[in-house]
């Protein structure tokens, strides 16, 4: 397989170096981190550095096992810095060294040394950058595959190209195989043995059948508005089971806490305020989402509204599901009160996007029923629609630009037309 470009990623961890912090590269597992780090920023750092000054480590081989105590590893890591020039230090899986934290501190009083590492969901979350490194630590976090990413690997057309994402997603290792039953046996094994057992075993779940049914749920409502008080009684109308909304928030937190899922918070743009209640879910990865129910559920319009998510989070915007309410008068004068939904609030300092996803919008009525919400807006950010289609950007006569799917994701700039 060729070699996947993460450009992204490597500018980041690149633009990072000399901050002063440990840079901390999460995600979730098989999403390329270990690939990112070995692979792409050690060989960046060869073109400059020459190799005795690049430390790499993989704690999780046999090899290391001796390095997995702090002291040992310390004094091991000592041994090799010989002078004054900077070292960098690329530890890969940290979370199997015993305290961590500790030790990766310990680095931070090294002016001549630059410290990256991987961690695992398991033990590493995002939370715990915050918390157990208190300032020090500085998190790069890895996403499955965009879709201009798996482009630079894909051996076919970008239709073709799509077509496999939009079922099998990003996660590297699926474009090594070559039929659609090995990846699909791939990514149901994987989610199974490895991020359902990570889960349970970090929280120390009890309740496994509980956990999945919620999962099972989640999976088939990506792109809907739903609440803990709403599952709750789902579980009881379909499921005829008992799980309490503060289980089920626990639950859901565990799921973002690994990764999988990614919670869109609803916006009045109007009021100006968030609503508490309901919001949307969106997988990290589709093709994950896909093989959770077993590839049954594969809605076109809802995978493409999942997988623009997960770019727009990538490219840095923070994205919140929109909601405009504006009055309507009948043709008896009477006035009420209509509620409009947007897609999507993207926000990225004082730039603010708004952006319907619309897999076919093929007539007349179509188009007016999308953009029915992007005219009920009165400020003037840019307002975007996104169809299924090859299209290249084109504004109407109402300021709203549309665009197809192709475009928005192998453009990074798409979004600057």
């Amino acid at each position: 397989m060729k070699e996947i470009k993460r450009d992204y990623y490597l500018n980041q961890l690149i633009k990072k170096d000399g901050n002063g912090q440990i840079k901390i590269i999460t995600g979730i597992r098989r999403c390329g981190k270990s690939y990112l780090l070995k692979n792409i920023f050690y060989k960046y750092l060869l073109q400059s550095n020459d190799k005795d000054h690049i430390i790499y480590i993989p704690l999780d081989i046999k090899k290391n096992k001796k390095l997995l105590d702090g002291d040992a590893f310390i004094d091991y890591i000592k041994s090799l810095i010989r002078d004054n020039k900077k070292y960098y230090l690329l530890l890969d899986e940290i979370q199997q060294m015993n305290d961590f934290v500790s030790v990766l501190n310990t680095f931070l009083y090294e002016d001549n040394i630059e410290v990256y590492v991987t961690g695992s969901n398991a033990r590493l979350l995002s939370r715990d950058v915050v918390t157990e490194f208190r300032g020090r630590g500085d998190e790069i976090h890895v996403y499955p595959l965009s879709f201009s990413e798996y482009m630079t690997v894909f051996e076919g057309d970008q239709y073709e190209a799509y077509e496999q994402y939009s079922i099998y997603g990003g996660l590297p290792f699926t474009l090594s195989f070559d039929n659609d039953v090995d990846r699909s046996n791939y990514l149901k094994k994987l989610f199974e043995e490895t991020y359902i057992s990570d889960i349970i075993e970090r929280n120390k779940i009890t309740n496994i059948d509980e956990l999945n049914e919620l999962l099972n749920i989640i999976s088939s409502q990506i792109g809907s508005l739903t609440n803990p008080y709403n599952l709750q009684n789902t579980f009881k109308s379909e499921k005829n089971m008992v799980l309490s909304d503060k289980t089920i928030s626990k639950y859901l937190e565990y799921f973002e806490d690994a990764f999988l899922i990614n919670k869109a918070q609803r916006y009045d743009v109007k009021g100006k305020r968030y609503i508490n209640t309901p919001y949307k879910y969106y997988f990290e990865d589709i093709g994950l989402r896909n093989a959770r129910l077993n590839f049954r559920q594969i809605d076109k319009g809802h995978t493409m509204e999942n997988i623009i998510y997960n770019e727009l989070i990538r490219r840095g915007y923070n994205v919140d599901v929109g909601v405009v309410q504006t009055n309507q008068t009948n043709e008896k004068g009477v006035r009420s009160k209509l509620q409009y939904e947007i897609d999507f609030i993207c926000n990225q300092g004082s730039k603010r996007i708004y952006i319907q996803s619309a897999f076919e919008m093929t007539n007349e009525e179509k188009r007016k029923q999308e953009e029915k919400s992007l005219l009920n807006i009165d400020d003037s950010f840019k307002k975007i629609i996104i169809v299924g289609d090859v299209s290249k950007p084109r504004m109407d006569e109402n300021g709203i630009m549309t665009m197809g799917i192709y475009y928005f994701l192998l453009n990074d700039d798409s979004l600057n037309q």
